[in-house]
């Protein structure tokens, strides 16, 4: 058990106590004391491991069964013993450009909370530091932990967006840049759907917050202090700020995309303007070529001294007037 529990520990007052023991000993001595709490943190744990503190903090099993299985939305239940809180913390992997998320569940109930992480990029380590660090917000008890938790996950969102943004600001780039850069349609066709799939990893962690984050903004929530409303109403600001930039990054993508393709065929109409050209010019001498390889004996010019260069330099000139045409209207 101690394997998958990351850190415990006993806060009375705001303050950290000695190593609380056993869990059932310390959740009866915080709850005795009224001033004090128990936070257990867990990563990743069996459903065998998961069970004594299932039973010592008596946990929904539906909430059970999703902390476990992981793969959630963001979301808040209430159940009659405890508060289940859903989520989904996102990372920026700046050698790849790539934002990959985790899972986070939070229970609060009386006098206790119990978190439970799933992948790297939940920051309860850096969140739980910070809170021992200020203990008049940690003795307001479990709603300051969901608060921090909340504040920091949220944060984080708009840091990744503004990553986002510098990615999408030099795909744009490359993308009105002149096409000798050296960067191939098709490669950048790939980069703006990969892209667009960061975005929408990025929209499944933040978008489905906003209703959780809405609910606890009210203070109508089970568990949770009237006086935190401000706090989460804060917590929620920022997240529509992080849902406003999504969008609007997406957004761009999707018209950084038809920008592309509307390139690609003008490109292409180019293309196929230069081989008409080309053809047409080549048309002239063939037609010429051809009426002279009939095989009649009588034709007019045929027995001529000058015929030969004479068609010759009428063809070149043929070519060489198309040629100017095709120039001037830009076709070449």
């Amino acid at each position: 058990m101690r394997a998958v529990i990351v850190d415990s520990a006993l806060y009375r007052d705001g303050r950290r106590t000695d190593d609380p023991g056993d869990l059932s000993d310390a959740l009866a001595a915080a709850r005795a004391s009224g001033d004090a709490f128990l936070w257990v943190g867990l990563h990743e744990p069996t459903a065998d491991e998961f069970d004594h503190v299932t039973a010592e903090f008596s946990l929904h099993p539906l909430a059970v069964e999703d902390a476990l299985k992981a793969h959630q939305r963001p979301k808040l239940e209430v159940y009659d013993d405890s508060l289940f809180a859903v989520l989904k913390p996102v990372v920026y992997e700046p050698e790849s450009d790539r934002v990959s998320s985790g899972e986070l569940m939070v229970f609060i109930g009386d006098s206790f909370v119990v978190t439970v992480r799933h992948g790297e990029g939940a920051p309860l380590a850096a969140v739980r530091r910070r809170l021992e660090a200020d203990p008049e917000v940690l003795k307001h008890g479990p709603t300051s932990v969901l608060y921090a938790i909340s504040d920091a996950v949220v944060d984080h969102y708009l840091e990744v967006a503004a990553e986002l943004q510098v990615d999408l600001e030099e795909l744009e780039a490359d993308v009105f840049a002149p096409s000798s850069s050296g960067t191939g349609p098709g490669r950048t066709a790939e980069r703006i759907y990969t892209a667009k799939r960061q975005v929408l990893e990025f929209r499944r962690a933040s978008s489905p917050l906003a209703g959780p984050m809405a609910r606890l903004a009210s203070g109508a929530v089970p568990f949770v202090r009237e006086r935190s409303k401000p706090f989460f109403r804060d917590v929620q600001d920022h997240l529509l700020r992080a849902t406003e930039q999504v969008e609007g990054l997406d957004r761009l993508l999707s018209d950084v995309l038809s920008a592309h393709l509307a390139q690609m065929g003008v490109r292409q109409n180019d293309d196929m303007r230069k081989i008409s050209a080309w053809a047409a010019m080549a048309a002239v001498p063939t037609m010429v070529a051809g009426i002279y390889g009939m095989n009649f004996d009588h034709m007019p010019e045929l027995r001529w001294t000058w015929s030969y260069p004479a068609v010759v330099l009428l063809m070149a000139g043929a070519v060489a007037g198309l040629y100017r045409l095709f120039k001037r209207r830009g076709w070449m």
